[in-house]
């Protein structure tokens, strides 16, 4: 950032109006415009220096912190609020121009003003993006897939090469630019004659231009077509998000650049098996005798079933971890659980015999929440029910 006063760059008094400042940066802009003085690096730095005072000064708060702090006030600024005039690029200069010289800039086309270099050049042109959707089981998700998927989109026409033209014959170069893609005007302005380029309307930034064009694509260079696309989706992918694949999408007209593929990804559901972020939760249903005396069940995981045991006095809602059972995190070591709820089962219907003896058993003190001491336990009266 400039150190010298900002109304000692633009030549006004501490008490100038808006339009003083205006016109002073008006002159200052017209003075030192680096197009006026080529090669002259004094030149081009009056001209930033010039923008950043009128930056500051054209805007009241910015102007009230200089007036009050002067160059320091960036350094009172703890969220941004200091003015940052030293920031500004070309780019930002020339944005200001609508504002000083009545909406339409005399530097307009000047320093690449638009995408295309001030030296002209063929434009180059970008195919669209495509979107898939790509549906992946729970497995998949977990160790990761290789698709290949047909896609209908834009591809060259083999005719032709992706030329357009019928053959190499065909081609002419382009008479308004002479086969450089962009034309030059010379306008009028305040500041005299100005030069600027801008594509080439004829040609449209191509430099020549088809007499016979192909009869299969008819000049495009790309005809609707089929390709199988091998697509990797890494390990841990989730559903909603999307992957890019650079160069897949639609083929652009006469050579220019393809668009990109965008993957979505959709979970099919699992059977048996739900998904919570990395980790895997699976609903185990038990009966209450099995929850009681203990037992070894199988479950089914994502890498095939295990056997797990289930301690003696399990109570419904306990959790059991299989570690590393789940998910892997996109590009990393770090794999989710799998979380075991374990539900006690009742039964809706017995037999007379199954009541009588669950009758029986009711009043142990096992079967109570909080069993009295001198109380028979559950293993007792099963034992002596079946005596």
């Amino acid at each position: 950032m400039s150190k010298r006063d900002y109304y000692d760059i633009l030549g006004v008094s501490k008490g100038a109006d808006a339009d003083e400042i205006k016109k002073a940066y008006r002159k200052m802009a017209i003075k030192y415009h680096p197009d006026k003085n080529p090669g002259d690096k004094q030149a081009e730095d009056n001209f930033k220096e010039a923008a950043e005072a009128y930056e500051v000064l054209s805007n009241p708060e910015k102007r009230q912190r200089y007036n009050q702090f002067g160059h320091a006030a960036n350094a009172h600024s703890a969220n941004g609020g200091g003015y940052g005039g030293g920031n500004m690029n070309m780019e930002d200069i020339f944005s200001q121009f609508g504002d000083i010289f009545g909406g339409g800039s005399p530097f307009e086309g000047f320093f690449g003003g638009g995408r295309q270099s001030a030296g002209g050049g063929r434009r180059v042109v970008r195919g669209s993006n495509l979107r898939i959707k790509v549906r992946l089981t729970l497995e998949e998700i977990a160790s990761g897939a290789e698709k290949k998927i047909k896609v209908n989109k834009q591809i060259i026409c083999k005719t032709c090469d992706g030329t357009g033209a019928k053959d190499k014959s065909s081609f002419q170069t382009c008479k308004t630019c002479g086969g450089q893609g962009a034309v030059r005007r010379v306008t009028n302005t305040i500041l005299g004659q100005m030069q600027t380029t801008s594509t080439c309307p004829t040609c449209n930034g191509e430099g020549s231009v088809i007499t016979s064009k192909c009869t299969v694509c008819h000049g495009d260079g790309v005809v609707r077509g089929e390709e199988t696309i091998s697509i990797n989706i890494p390990a841990g992918v989730s559903e909603g998000m999307q992957l890019s694949m650079s160069g897949k999408g639609n083929m652009a007209p006469r050579g220019g650049v393809p668009g990109d593929l965008i993957i979505l990804i959709e979970e099919i559901p699992h059977e048996t098996l739900k998904r919570d972020g990395n980790n895997v939760i699976y609903d185990l249903h038990i009966n209450f005798v099995d929850a009681a005396i203990g037992t070894s069940v199988e479950v089914p995981t994502i890498d095939g079933k295990v056997k797990i045991k289930i301690d003696a006095g399990t109570q419904g809602g306990k959790i059991l971890r299989l570690k590393a059972k789940g998910i892997p995190e996109v590009n990393s070591y770090h794999r989710g659980d799998q979380l075991v709820h374990i539900n006690i089962w009742t039964p809706k219907a017995l037999s007379h015999e199954e009541r009588e003896l669950l009758e029986k058993l009711q009043n142990s003190p096992n079967f109570k929440p909080n069993p009295g001491k001198n109380e028979k336990s559950f293993f007792e009266r099963m034992k002596e029910y079946f005596e």
